[in-house]
C-alpha cells in the first residue's frame, strides 16, 4: 500500500468509476410523461402588480399547471440576513426578467404559449439604474423595503490602527478613483432542473384546478420531492426548498446534476428550482425547466459594478503607512450573497500587503437590474484592481520599480494581518521571483505601442465560517469498503474543477490504489453526508481534508487487521482480513475551519484556513491609432500550496487567466431602459481561442501546514491579477491609465486624446459620491503574540 499517487499528472476519474445518481434529462433518468415548464417574466424594471388573469392560460389544451405569487408566498435568499426573494412575485417586481407566473404543460411551446396568454396589470414606478440614483430620493418608492437610506443596501465602515497617525508620518499620500464594470458568468450550460413528486395526496393531474381561496394548494401530508438541478450548492438548495415550500427536509431530495459551467452562478437558489418542484408536486408528473440564453442573463448573480475610492500614505522608499479604501457597490434588485460581496471588497488588500493601518468603507445599494452575486473570486477582483494599479502609480510618483515597491510591502508567512487575517504559508516573493524572471520584466523592449505589466493577488481557501453561523463541520465523508471494492461518499459538487478527482485521489493516495479504483457517490441529499458546496474555492481543502481523515480511519483498520503484513498482501486481502475482524467496513471523517475570525462585528467575512497567492506578467501591444490591443503571452505562477493534481492545477489556472483577460477587454452586463444591452453569447463578447494569448504557468508549492498534504485552492485567486496587469501594460505601451474595466479601443483613444490636450492622460471615473456612512467601528490590531494562534 505505497503513496503513489499525489504530485503526478494523472487522469480525470474514469466515468465508469463514479456512480452519482446524477441526471439532468427526462430522457436520461427514464421518468415518463415529463411536463415542460416556462416562466412569465416582467417586462418593466420597476412596476406595481396590479392584477394576474391565468384564466385564459389555464383553458388552452395540454396545460396542466399555472401557479403564480400566491401559491409560492414564502421569501428565500442565500443569506440569512437577506430572505427577500419569492419564486414568483405577485406585489412587485424589481428587474426586468422578475419571475410573475410558471406553467407547466405537455410540450415546451404550449407552456411558452400559456405565458403569453397570462394577462398582467402593472403601475410602473421609475426605475433605479445607478449608483449615484440609488443613493438619491427615490422618485416614486424604494425598491426594497429594508435598508436605507434611500435605496441603500448595506453599509459598512470599520478601522483598524491609528490610520490618521499613519497618513501623518507618510512621506508622499495619493488618492485614486476606480471603476470596475460588471459582468456575468457566460456558462456554456444554461441553468436546467427537473423535479418529481412520489406518493402524496397531492399527486394527479386532477387536483391542478383544486386550490383553496387565495390560490393556495391543498395540504400535502406525506410524498416526497426530488429535484435534479446544475446547481453549485446542493445543500443550500435543499434548506431554501424547505423553507418556501413548507416541507421538511426529509420529504426533499435533491441531486447535483452533471455541470457545463458554474463559475459562482449557481451557487444561489434559484426561482426555477423552487417552480418546476411545486408543479410537479401539482400535477404528479415530472417537470422540467430550462432557462434560455437570455433568461440567464437576466438570472445573473454575477460581477457587481463597483466603483473604488482609494488613499494611500508611503515612505519616500515605499513602505506604506496606512491606506484607506471605500466601495461602492450596485448590487441590482436584491440582496443574494451582497453583504459578503460588500466585505470582501475591503477584506483581503491586507492578506497581500503588510498594511499597517487601515480604513474601509462599504457600501451596496439596490438598482432594478438583475441581482448580483458571487463569481469567481467573489468580491476581490474589483478592489485587486484598483490597489495594483493605485500601487503602481505610487510607484512612479516617486520614481520607484513597481515592482520592488509592491515586495517592500509584501506580507509575510505565518503572520496576523492588521484586521486580524491569520496568513500561514505565503508564496508571494516565489510566485513574484518566476513570472518576472521567465518573462525578462526588467529587460523588456522598450518601445511605443509595446507594454508589459506585473500585479499580484490572494484568495481564500474557503470561507472560514459558514454562510448560516453553526458548529457543525463544513465537509463530510464517508468511506465503505467491502468485497465490491472502495465506495467514497460525500457532498461535494464537481462543477468541473475537478473535486472529484481530488476526492478519489486522496482516498487512493492513503488505501494504495489508484483513484480509477474509487467509486464515488456525490452531491445527493439522501445518500451523501453534508458538504456546504462548491463556492469560495473550498472544496480541496475542506472535502480533501475530510476525506483524507476518513481515508486513515479506514487504512489503520486494514493495516491492524493485517497484523504487519501490509507490504506482503493485496489490498483485496486486506479488506477480507479487515472484514472478518471488524464486520462492516467503514469510516467518517469531517473538516470544521479553525476559530480564527477577528473580535469584530463582521469579521466573519475574510478568514480563510489558507490563502492562496498569485504573481502575473502581461505582454501585449497597444495601437495608438485604433486603440485596439492584441495579447502576446500571460506569466501566471500561484502558490498552490501542493498540487494534489498538477495536471488539473494548471487547468484551472489557466482558465482563471481567460476568464480574467475577457473582463479586461471586453466583458460588462450593461443595461438601456431596464434591459441588458446584449443578452446573448453572439453579441455579449468574450475572448475566443483566437483571442487567448500563449500562457505559461508556473505551480508553486509552499506546502501549507493545514492544507490536505499541504494543499490550497488554484480555481479563483490567479483570476485577480490578470485585470490590473493588462491596464498596467497598456500604461507602459503608451503612457495612459485606463481607470475603467473594461479597457475598450474607446476608452484608449479617449485618454490618449486628453493626453494631447495636456489633460490628465487617464480614462475613468472623476469622482466618488458622498455616501453616508456610519462611524467607523475601531478595531485595535491583533497583539505580536496571536501570529497563528486560533481566537
Amino acid at each position: 500500500m505505497k503513496l503513489n499517487v499525489i504530485g503526478k499528472p494523472l487522469p480525470k476519474v474514469d466515468a465508469a468509476a463514479k456512480v452519482t445518481g446524477r441526471a439532468l434529462y427526462a430522457d436520461d433518468i427514464a421518468l415518463p410523461r415529463t411536463l415542460h415548464c416556462k416562466i412569465l417574466r416582467s417586462p418593466h424594471p420597476h412596476a406595481r402588480i396590479l392584477s394576474i388573469d391565468t384564466s385564459a392560460a389555464k383553458r388552452m389544451p395540454g396545460v396542466l399547471s399555472v401557479i403564480t405569487g400566491l401559491d409560492l408566498p414564502v421569501k428565500f435568499g442565500i443569506l440569512p440576513v437577506t430572505q427577500d426573494e419569492r419564486a414568483l412575485e405577485h406585489e412587485k417586481v424589481r428587474y426586468v426578467g422578475d419571475p410573475i407566473a410558471a406553467v407547466a404543460a405537455t410540450e415546451e411551446e404550449i407552456a411558452a404559449a400559456a405565458c403569453d396568454a397570462i394577462a398582467v396589470e402593472y403601475e410602473v414606478l421609475e426605475p433605479v439604474m445607478s449608483i449615484d440614483a440609488a443613493l438619491q430620493t427615490p422618485k416614486d418608492e424604494r425598491i426594497q423595503e429594508y435598508g436605507g437610506p434611500n435605496n441603500v443596501h448595506k453599509l459598512v465602515a470599520l478601522e483598524f490602527g491609528d490610520v490618521d497617525g499613519g497618513f501623518a508620518r507618510a512621506d508622499h499620500i495619493r488618492e485614486d478613483v476606480f471603476f470596475f464594470q460588471g459582468n456575468t458568468h457566460l456558462p456554456m450550460e444554461q441553468h436546467s432542473a427537473i423535479a418529481t413528486y412520489e406518493g402524496g395526496s397531492a399527486r394527479g393531474s386532477a387536483l391542478r384546478d383544486h386550490r383553496r381561496e387565495g390560490g393556495e394548494s391543498p395540504p400535502q401530508h406525506d410524498g416526497k420531492v426530488t429535484l435534479w438541478s446544475s446547481t453549485q450548492v446542493v445543500h443550500y438548495v435543499h434548506r431554501a426548498l424547505s423553507k418556501v415550500l413548507e416541507l421538511p427536509m426529509h420529504r426533499i431530495r435533491v441531486i447535483g446534476a452533471a455541470h457545463g459551467g458554474g463559475f459562482g452562478g449557481k451557487t444561489d437558489p434559484f426561482a426555477h428550482e423552487i417552480i418546476v418542484c411545486k408543479l410537479a408536486m401539482l400535477t404528479g408528473r415530472p417537470v422540467k425547466c430550462t432557462l434560455t440564453r437570455e433568461e440567464v442573463f437576466y438570472a445573473h448573480r454575477g460581477r457587481h459594478p463597483v466603483l473604488m475610492w482609494v488613499r494611500t500614505g508611503v515612505t519616500k522608499d515605499g513602505r506604506i503607512t496606512a491606506m484607506h479604501f471605500r466601495s461602492a457597490l450596485d448590487g441590482g434588485a436584491y440582496g443574494s450573497y451582497g453583504v459578503a460581496s460588500t466585505f470582501y471588497t475591503g477584506a483581503l488588500q491586507t492578506v497581500t500587503y503588510d498594511i499597517p493601518a487601515y480604513r474601509f468603507e462599504g457600501c451596496r445599494v439596490f438598482t432594478n437590474k438583475p441581482p448580483c452575486g458571487p463569481k469567481r473570486g467573489h468580491g476581490t477582483p474589483q478592489p485587486r484592481f484598483a490597489l495594483e494599479l493605485h500601487l503602481e502609480k505610487i510607484a512612479h510618483d516617486l520614481g520607484l520599480d513597481p515592482v520592488e515597491l509592491k515586495r517592500r510591502n509584501f506580507v509575510q508567512p505565518n503572520t496576523r494581518t492588521v484586521n486580524w487575517l491569520r496568513v500561514t504559508s505565503c508564496g508571494l516573493e516565489e510566485c513574484t521571483e518566476r513570472v518576472i524572471n521567465a518573462s525578462r520584466f526588467h529587460d523588456r523592449e522598450r518601445r511605443l505601442g509595446h507594454g508589459m505589466g506585473f500585479a499580484i493577488s490572494s484568495y481564500l481557501s474557503g470561507a472560514g465560517t459558514a454562510i448560516y453561523w453553526n458548529d457543525m463541520p463544513h465537509s463530510e465523508v464517508q468511506i465503505k469498503v467491502d468485497r465490491g471494492g472502495v465506495t467514497v461518499y460525500c457532498g461535494a459538487m464537481d462543477i468541473g474543477q475537478g473535486s472529484d478527482s481530488v476526492l478519489a485521489t486522496i482516498v487512493a493516495e492513503e488505501l494504495g490504489l489508484q483513484p480509477s479504483e474509487i467509486r464515488l457517490v456525490t452531491a445527493d441529499t439522501d445518500t451523501t453526508p453534508i458538504d456546504l458546496g462548491s463556492y469560495s474555492s473550498r472544496v480541496t481543502f475542506m472535502a480533501g481534508n475530510a476525506a483524507l481523515e476518513a481515508a486513515r480511519k479506514m487504512r489503520a483498520m486494514l493495516v491492524q487487521a493485517a497484523d504487519g503484513r501490509i507490504d506482503e498482501i493485496s489490498f483485496e486481502e486486506a479488506c477480507i482480513l479487515a472484514e472478518a475482524k471488524f464486520g462492516t467496513l467503514t469510516s467518517a471523517g469531517s473538516y470544521t475551519p479553525p476559530k480564527i475570525a477577528g473580535p469584530y462585528k463582521g469579521a466573519g467575512v475574510g478568514p480563510s484556513p489558507a490563502y492562496s497567492y498569485s504573481a502575473c506578467v502581461v505582454d501585449l501591444d497597444a495601437d495608438p491609432r485604433t486603440g485596439l490591443v492584441h495579447l502576446n503571452k500571460v506569466w501566471i505562477a500561484h502558490d498552490v500550496g501542493r498540487a494534489i493534481n498538477p495536471l488539473l492545477v494548471e487547468g484551472q489556472v489557466e482558465g482563471s487567466v481567460y476568464m480574467g483577460l475577457g473582463e479586461a477587454l471586453m466583458e460588462e452586463q450593461t443595461f438601456r431602459k431596464g434591459l441588458h444591452k446584449w443578452p446573448s453569447m453572439l453579441e455579449y463578447k468574450s475572448p475566443t481561442f483566437l483571442d487567448m494569448p500563449e500562457v505559461e504557468t508556473f505551480i508553486v508549492e509552499t506546502v501549507d501546514p493545514e492544507g490536505p498534504y499541504g494543499a490550497k485552492e488554484a480555481g479563483q485567486g490567479p483570476l485577480l491579477p490578470v485585470p490590473p496587469a493588462v491596464c498596467a501594460a497598456v500604461h507602459d505601451a503608451l503612457g495612459v491609465w485606463i481607470d475603467e474595466i473594461p479597457v475598450t479601443p474607446e476608452k484608449v483613444i479617449e485618454a490618449l486624446r486628453r493626453k494631447e490636450k495636456g489633460e490628465p492622460p487617464r480614462y475613468g471615473p472623476q469622482l466618488f459620491p458622498p455616501i453616508p456612512y456610519p462611524p467607523a467601528i475601531k478595531v485595535e490590531p491583533p497583539p505580536k503574540d496571536a501570529a497563528t494562534a486560533a481566537i
